[in-house]
């Protein structure tokens, strides 16, 4: 049996699917691009936030009531490769990819859910 130290460094070893996502009303086309270090987790933690009616975007979380969840469809957009050659910032990693994207799908007003935030 490992100690709980063995399971503690395995743990932090371990890799996890790192990216962008979007979740797609597949009634609408309308779409919600986000981010996060495990892409596994993140939509689970989405959907259940919807589920449960405390997603912290109301238009999204709108809709998903009024569609229902069967009418939206979740898919990784791009993810990113971990190193074991170098330390990297992941989050400022995915950060700046969330942003590309963002530039280049513009899910804004009719397109989407995500909010524009002023620089």
């Amino acid at each position: 049996m490992k100690t709980r130290k063995e399971l503690k460094e395995e743990y932090k070893q371990m890799k996890y699917k790192m990216g962008v996502f979007k979740i797609v009303n597949i009634k609408s086309n309308k779409i919600f691009v986000g981010s996060s270090q495990d892409l596994i987790a993140i939509w689970h933690a989405q959907k259940l936030q919807l589920d449960f009616g405390i997603h912290p975007n109301s238009d999204l979380q709108k809709e998903w009531k009024e569609f229902g969840p069967e009418s939206f469809r979740y898919e990784i957009i791009e993810e990113i490769k971990q190193t074991e050659d170098k330390p990297v910032d992941y989050d400022k990693e995915i950060k700046a990819l969330e942003e590309m994207i963002l530039e280049e799908l513009q899910p804004f007003g009719n397109a989407g859910y995500n909010k524009r935030i002023p620089h």
